[in-house]
């Protein structure tokens, strides 16, 4: 930008800029309370040379020292313009020196950058929050970016087996020209099944993606009421699969996002179903302490080695060339969980039970605290 269309651009009529119309009104305000002051005293000086001029004999030299003090007034109040003029111009550009930094940061950061941040030092003022709140919304936008790179790496990965299988099923059945209804009915129920197998990996991706962008709205929930919910919807898979299950569930109240702590607590109930043993059991309790939200489940099954017990919270964790993954779920469940957990700011512990199974621990701050 030339010299010409700077000088334009701050002093363009239909756009003045913020530093002018403060220099304008520091110098106005100190230009008029000089005025006043000025007028007050020339008011105060020409009453007492009036009866100075009544009381003398002559009025001469009064009035040539009246219109002498009305020259001092004019220079002294050219002066102080000027003066006024360029003090409330440094003054406004000092006052806006760390806006001016915060508008060009902003306007540098793109979605290629969103790790950079504003860190504002100085005094606890209106700027310097201005400047934590953007660095709170360039955290959150970094995080959503984040999130939405992992889905879209993560479904295009997950999703091409599936849709590979699918196009194979319809493929054999439509290559073979002997096929029956009954071959064609058996290959599409086939395609189905893929297909909602499908669904259940978009909707566990769908909510990884959302649980790692972070709470955005923290409300209060009940980690007792949660889990009695979660189960009742769940009795009668278990009862599918020979499962008992044991609660002891009472409040644990705390804070956060009540339906991504509703599907923490659905996927650490499906992860003890699904890895547990016909005949076995699973334990849930939740309870509270000061400052603490606690909800506890544990579940019998084949023994889980210690050095294992932290790989499938992990996502899409592989085992060799494979991802870790049951033939009924999508292997997601536990990275769900440890997501949520990282979004509450909560506490996740696992750690093997003797004879089989896992102890799962998640521990939220009390909203009592």
């Amino acid at each position: 930008m030339g010299l010409r269309q700077k000088v334009m651009s701050v002093f363009h009529p239909g756009r003045p800029i913020l530093r002018v119309q403060l220099t304008l009104l520091y110098s106005g305000l100190f230009l008029g309370v000089l005025a006043a002051a000025l007028f007050a005293t020339n008011l105060l000086y020409r009453s007492t040379a009036e009866r100075a001029g009544a009381s003398a004999a002559a009025g001469v030299q009064p009035a040539a020292t009246t219109n002498l003090f009305e020259f001092g007034p004019a220079a002294i109040a050219l002066v102080a313009a000027v003066l006024s003029l360029v003090g409330a111009w440094w003054l406004a550009g000092r006052f806006l020196r760390p806006l001016r930094a915060i508008t060009t940061t902003a306007q540098e950061i793109s979605a290629t950058n969103l790790h950079r941040r504003l860190d504002l030092k100085g005094p606890n003022d209106e700027l310097t929050k201005l400047g934590s709140t953007l660095d709170e919304l360039f955290g959150r936008l970094e995080a959503s970016f984040e999130s939405q790179r992992h889905f879209v790496a993560n479904a295009s990965h997950e999703l091409r087996t599936p849709l590979a299988g699918q196009r194979t099923l319809l493929q054999v059945a439509l290559a073979d020209p002997r096929a029956s209804t009954e071959d064609l009915r058996a290959a599409c129920e086939e395609v189905l099944q893929v297909g909602e197998q499908q669904e259940r990996l978009i909707d566990a991706l769908l909510t990884l993606a959302i649980s790692e962008r972070g709470v955005e709205r923290w409300e209060p929930f009940d980690l007792g009421e949660v889990a009695e919910t979660m189960l009742v919807s769940r009795r009668r898979e278990a009862e599918r699969r020979g499962i008992r299950i044991e609660a002891s569930l009472s409040a644990a109240r705390s804070l956060g996002d009540p339906k991504l702590v509703e599907s923490l607590v659905a996927n650490l109930v499906d992860n003890a179903l699904r890895h547990n043993a016909t005949g076995g059991r699973v334990e849930m309790s939740t309870s509270s302490a000061p400052g603490r939200a606690t909800i506890l489940v544990t579940n019998t099954g084949p023994p889980v080695p210690p050095a294992d017990v932290e790989r499938p919270f992990q996502s899409f964790q592989q085992t060799g060339k494979e991802r870790v993954r049951h033939a009924d779920g999508h292997g997601l469940g536990l990275a769900i969980v440890q997501a949520i957990v990282q979004a509450h700011g909560a506490r996740i512990t696992a750690r093997p039970r003797p004879g089989g199974g896992l102890h799962v621990e998640v521990i939220f701050v009390s909203s009592d605290a």
